[in-house]
């Protein structure tokens, strides 16, 4: 492909449809839900040019109806991992050395499948496979996910312009080189945009991939690769195995070749991988890069100026949405005691209304959490609450698994602002309420700030310009994406870059350039038109 044929993307952010009563497009994905729903179909491990069907399988089972099995998918054995990674390795040279704008082409292809064709059916695996409403499913599966495939090409390109001074007779440049060896993507359950980001932003820069998705975000990875082999990205580029991760990461995490690794999951699990890598840090070619996205414990702070209502609402929306199984997701909350009770009223009037069930019923604000060791752990949240001394349920509280994993919106009151819930991760649909005297707002962002281990995402809502600033200066390190008046969830591609420190990961910001620069590794070239031919320098004359 010659560089003036390829048309870098426009800067715009794709739009979102609203699914309205009567529009096509609702139609369109409540046929291709109910056909997909009706069908079963056999997922297979994707290794460079092969489909491999395993005589190993798992069931996929939707979470708001554990009995239905809509399809499996394969299993990997230690053969298929170290075979994955070398067909990635076998690939390597050629693609390191496709030009940029015909790797460029192919995602953009591949982005222009979902924003089409694929729309429908990458929505309803999301809404199948992990239980998200269409609104989530279509922020997530289908705008997000058009959106890391072409901002990462407009941030390609600015990557790539940005070189050194050249002076006189000598030529500098910097290539941007891909790392040497492969990268390791581990994706997870909650948003099939990361799964496909992680994989195809290195993939980009010239990269190749092991991916490791969720076992709960399987049935909308192959959807993914679908659209990526249509697009036409070539067989091996990107290998996808499911099964055991702690057979695949140990194998990955012990290949010479590992130079990468992608991930977002549970801070746990990424301090484990961290660790791996140092012990075996000796072994490798290189020093691997590790990007990671991992916990959060999100907070919202009123203070007494704000508008209640805008504080209810953040706090439904931002704890509520998609069941609270986003890292971004709305944890814990302050409220002052002068506005408390009217914010009580809110929340009981508002989350009244919420209706729970099939995500296929366009009325449900929620739907099941994704699985049964997840609801178990949530529950255990709230019958402990239900319990203690220290705290009391303002709202919720009910489950039910017989069908689905449901849990009910849950709001806790406490008067311990150290409480369990509201220092650890839940990762469910249950939000604590700690209210501070209204003068005490200052310290309590203090509080605020010590509290939790993670530092993701947090809000300030105040209608005091004194007191914003105030807020977000003592509140600096408390979270990467900082929301003033608003939910502290929902970033944007393009317009809120996202990522946090602490125990949250690596902040490297997924849908930015600086994240797209992890996965480089520059290489400076001097050229020297009139190079010299003595060694003395003009001070020595």
């Amino acid at each position: 492909m010659k560089k003036n044929t390829f048309q870098i993307p426009e800067r715009i952010n794709e739009e979102t449809k609203d699914y309205l009563k009567g529009s096509p497009e609702r139609k369109t994905v409540i046929e291709t839900y109910n056909s997909m729903y009706s069908q079963k179909i056999d997922i297979p491990l994707y290794i460079g040019e092969e489909e491999i069907y395993t005589d190993k399988r798992k069931n996929i089972t939707p979470p708001h109806d554990h009995q239905k099995i809509v399809g499996t998918y394969s299993i990997c054995s230690p053969f298929h991992v170290e075979n994955a990674i070398k067909c990635a390795l076998d690939t390597k040279e050629e693609w390191t050395n496709t030009p940029w704008q015909e790797r460029a082409s192919i995602f953009l292809k591949a982005a222009e499948l979902i924003a089409g064709p694929y729309r429908a059916k990458i929505n309803a695996a999301t809404m199948i496979g992990q239980s998200k409403s269409i609104f989530q499913a279509e922020i997530d599966a289908a705008c997000e996910f058009v959106d890391f495939l072409k901002f990462n090409i407009i941030y390609m390109t600015e990557i790539y312009n940005e070189q050194p001074i050249t002076v006189g007779d000598v030529s500098n440049r910097l290539e941007y080189r891909p790392l040497e060896g492969f990268v390791y993507a581990i994706t997870p359950f909650n948003f099939t945009a990361i799964g496909g980001n992680l994989c195809a932003s290195a993939a980009l820069m010239g990269n190749v991939i092991l991916w490791k998705p969720s076992d709960h975000q399987v049935y909308s990875a192959k959807v993914i690769m679908d659209v990526f082999n249509e697009a036409g990205l070539p067989k091996g580029v990107i290998n996808m195995v499911t099964g055991d991760p702690e057979m695949v990461t140990n194998i990955a995490l012990e290949n010479y070749n590992l130079s990468g690794i992608h991930f977002t999951g549970s801070t746990h699990v990424f301090k484990g991988l961290w660790s791996k890598v140092g012990a075996n840090i000796n072994m490798y070619k290189d020093y691997p890069r590790i990007v990671g996205e991992t916990g959060g414990k999100d907070f919202i702070v009123s203070h007494p100026s704000a508008d209640s209502l805008v504080v209810s609402t953040a706090i439904v929306r931002g704890a509520f949405e998609y069941q609270g199984q986003k890292c971004s997701a709305a944890s814990r909350v302050y409220l002052p005691e002068s506005k408390s009770l009217e914010i009580f009223e809110n929340l009981k009037s508002q989350i009244g209304t919420i209706k729970m069930g099939s995500p296929i019923d366009f009325e449900n604000f929620m739907t099941a959490v994704i699985h049964k060791n997840s609801y178990n752990k949530i529950v255990s949240y709230i019958e402990k609450a239900k319990n203690d001394t220290d705290t009391i349920i303002l709202i919720g509280g009910d489950y039910d698994d017989s069908k689905g994993y449901f849990i009910a919106p849950t709001v806790i009151i406490t008067t311990n602002p150290k409480y369990a819930t509201m220092t650890e991760e839940i990762f469910g649909p249950v939000v604590t309420i700690y209210v501070y005297p209204d003068e005490k707002w200052k310290e309590t962002l203090q509080l605020v700030d010590q509290t939790s281990e993670y530092a993701l995402t947090g809000a300030f809502i105040s209608n005091e310009k004194e007191s914003v600033a105030y807020a977000l200066k003592n509140l600096r390190y408390s979270a990467g994406n900082f929301y003033i008046n608003d939910k502290p969830s929902g970033a944007v591609v393009g317009q809120q870059p996202f990522g946090g420190s602490r125990a949250s990961g690596t902040n490297d910001k997924a849908g930015s350039k600086l994240n797209l620069l992890r996965w480089v590794s520059p290489r400076l070239i001097k050229e020297n038109f009139n190079p010299p031919t003595d060694y003395p320098y003009p001070y020595m004359a």
